[in-house]
């Protein structure tokens, strides 16, 4: 028995969520197939650069690859197709074919791009066109792949691993320095963030977001233990090779078949490497030196090796069931204003008929494509097979958005595909949108609304709980040591800063005094010492502040009190006269007479070393004696006891002065990673903020430390 239900709300088009009702769990069935789609006539236009490029060679054969699963009424099949990105229509086109062809729904049906940049055109973005002979002969073999994956359907069942390649992907977006912001397209210095600025150390504060290590299994088998497939799922963008080519999504998907093929017994395996959240990853780790140069065959053979290492640790599930749900949604453009449109029209009609030939003539034409458009129409999915959940999304998605929809997914195991089901550009979260950058130029490679990001999330953890038929989890830090240890200080309030977004940051004292983030902050960042301050491998997370504060309140502290904190300075010592300021209290936009400001010292005598001042005069300030090393974790601990005040680093004193007590319940505000005034505020992360009532003993000082 099969039900349908369709839901119409708000900008939400229509929901449709397919699943089996029976009461006995039906025979579950898996196959897979592989298409060939490399075009027939060459030399064919290639997507992936920022203007037209053109390929006569063919270096490797590029695929549609298709795994089927099967469960009773439901079937479903998943599509990975060898391109860069592929547009919805021609994808909702493939689809009906497909489904009139074979009777399945077409919205049980999941076509995505790997991302490889050395792919044929089916697409415009930037300067690229869609290579008209390619688009229909594309059409028609992704129909093919789907047919022939449900031909090869028989008795199966499936199974999940995952293993940390952290070696293997790294981000690629960093924020830069306030003081050296790059030019965007239209003129404007707008990038304080951008690919790859990570290059060169002293432009760069740090990385703008976390990262997805884990490369993800799907495993699929015969009854008698014989491999039908493998769907892979790894967030790195792309490696980089001469066109044609799969990249080492087709280097690794052949790979898989050929280190498992000898156990198919003669019969045809398909591997799969669908592409993960990458929109901010790439493979080179720039907080570590260049390393030696590495070949795609190299890189794709370390990937390889440890995928295959948790292969061989899978369990399987004789009788998964099976589920798909789908959302399809109206989302605006970010359309450019009357000045704007205005500066498109004189560039591109001075261009004629020509491609663009610049950065600016293509920004000049999207803007224009932006504004015929206005608006457009997404996919999002959900699937469930057994225990494993698939999400999608139709864009270059961020690894924070990945982490967010595996975290809040109820079911066990996870992968999140983008680019699937459509190619509608990057979608930075909202706070990544201030930093500019080439993610965040209006064009249809990034043109979405500002709020589209949480919304796409939003949409595929719903459709998850709707497969799952459960809620979704609340995410929370694990509590390991060091965090228990802190707790059982007792503070007033303590914020983890663990969000994977903002404006709340929440208490978890457990005296419900939740704090709010500025806008010009990023989330989710590595925090300190995970095997302390988190369990069983999860990592501690931070906060990076990209210039916004925390602003809190405290009431009742009076003149005693105390405040602890990790930190990770971002700038170079030499950047600024004062490096940041790390705690405040006081009111809000200047100084009074009355105040506490913490910071580190930037150019001068004091650079590098904790600084303090009390009242309204900051040139008298005092200093700590420990240069703290830029890009390291640090743990410092404010105490004042009425006119006295000392500071700790790393659990030993390292400043003490007298400052006149006077705060009253008016001086209630304080202000974590700025001044209240404002001034030189924080550039780097900042962890495990705790406020306490007390002015806290060196013994007490001493249980915050982590050796």
């Amino acid at each position: 028995m099969k039900s349908c239900f369709r839901v119409v709300s708000g900008p939400l088009v229509a929901v449709a969520l397919l699943f089996s009702a029976s009461s006995a769990r039906a025979e579950f069935q898996a196959g897979a197939a592989v298409i060939d789609v490399t075009p027939e006539k060459l030399p064919v236009i290639v997507n992936g650069g920022m203007l037209t490029k053109n390929a006569d060679q063919v270096k490797t054969k590029v695929n549609a690859r298709a795994v089927a699963v099967a469960d009773g009424d439901t079937r479903i099949v998943i599509v990975v197709v060898d391109s860069c990105m592929m547009p919805r229509p021609l994808l909702d086109e493939a689809k009906a074919m497909a489904s009139e062809r074979t009777g399945i729904p077409t919205d049980h049906l999941l076509m995505s791009a790997t991302h490889t940049h050395s792919a044929p055109s089916c697409m415009g973005a930037l300067g690229t066109n869609a290579d008209p002979n390619y688009v229909p002969f594309l059409k028609q073999k992704l129909v093919e792949a789907v047919e022939a994956a449900l031909a090869n359907l028989e008795p199966a069942k499936s199974g999940f691993a995952k293993a940390d390649a952290n070696e293997f992907t790294a981000l690629r977006r960093w924020i830069r320095r306030p003081d050296r912001l790059a030019e965007d397209p239209f003129g404007n210095p707008t990038g304080r963030a951008n690919m790859h600025s990570g290059r060169v150390w002293d432009d760069v504060t740090g990385e703008s977001g976390p990262e997805d290590p884990d490369v993800s299994l799907l495993s699929l088998q015969a009854l008698d233990g014989r491999p039908i497939a493998v769907l892979a799922n790894f967030s790195m963008h792309y490696f980089g090779d001469q066109a044609l080519s799969s990249d080492y999504f087709g280097l690794f998907s052949e790979g898989l078949k050929a280190k498992l093929e000898a156990k198919a017994g003669g019969k045809p395996f398909v591997g799969l490497m669908s592409h993960g959240c990458s929109g901010d990853i790439w493979r080179r780790d720039y907080t570590k030196p260049e390393p030696a140069p590495q070949t795609i065959e190299e890189y794709t053979d370390g990937l390889l090796a440890i995928a295959l290492k948790a292969y061989e640790e899978i369990e399987y599930d004789a009788a998964p069931t099976v589920a798909m749900a789908e959302a399809r949604m109206t989302l605006n453009y970010r359309v450019p204003d009357k000045q704007r449109l205005q500066w498109a029209q004189q560039v591109v009609e001075a261009m004629g008929d020509r491609d663009p030939k610049d950065s600016t003539e293509v920004y000049a034409r999207e803007q224009i494509i932006l504004h015929e458009r206005q608006s457009t129409e997404i996919v999002v999915q959900g699937l469930r097979i057994g225990d494993v959940g698939i999400a999608t999304t139709p864009c270059e998605t961020y690894a924070i958005t990945g982490l967010k929809v595996k975290a809040a997914s109820p079911l066990k195991h996870n992968m999140v595909i983008e680019l699937a089901n459509g190619g509608d550009g990057y979608i930075p979260p909202p706070e990544q949108h201030l930093f500019g950058g080439y993610n965040t130029w209006p064009a249809r490679s990034a043109g979405l609304e500002v709020q589209a990001e949480p919304k796409i999330a939003a949409a595929a953890i719903g459709l998850l709980e709707k497969v799952a038929g459960e809620s979704r989890k609340a995410h929370q830090l694990s509590r390991g040591p060091a965090a228990q240890s802190l707790l059982g200080l007792k503070p007033a309030a303590w914020w983890r800063m663990d969000e994977f977004a903002g404006p709340l940051a929440i208490d978890q004292s457990g005296n419900h005094r939740d704090a709010i983030f500025e806008p010009e902050v990023t989330y989710f960042l590595e925090g300190p010492r995970s095997d302390y301050f988190s369990e069983n491998g999860e990592k501690n997370r931070a906060a990076m502040f990209v210039g916004g504060r925390m602003l809190g309140r405290v009431d009742g502290l009076g003149n005693t009190y105390s405040v602890s904190m990790w930190l990770w300075n971002g700038l170079p010592t030499d950047a600024r006269e004062v490096s940041g300021w790390l705690f405040s209290r006081g009111h809000d936009h200047g100084l009074g007479r009355v105040g506490d400001h913490l910071g580190i010292g930037g150019a001068g005598e004091n650079a590098g070393k904790l600084i303090f001042f009390s009242g309204d005069d900051p040139s008298k300030v005092v200093a700590g004696k420990t240069e703290i090393p830029r890009w390291e974790w640090r743990q410092v601990v404010l105490v004042r006891d009425g006119d006295k005040v000392q500071v700790w680093l790393n659990g030993k004193l390292e400043l003490e002065t007298t400052a006149s007590a006077e705060f009253t319940e008016a001086v209630d505000r304080f202000f974590i990673g700025g001044r209240s005034d404002d001034d030189s505020n924080w550039e780097g992360r900042l962890d495990e903020v705790a406020v306490f009532d007390r002015a806290l003993t060196a013994e007490e000082i001493s249980k915050l430390t982590v050796d």
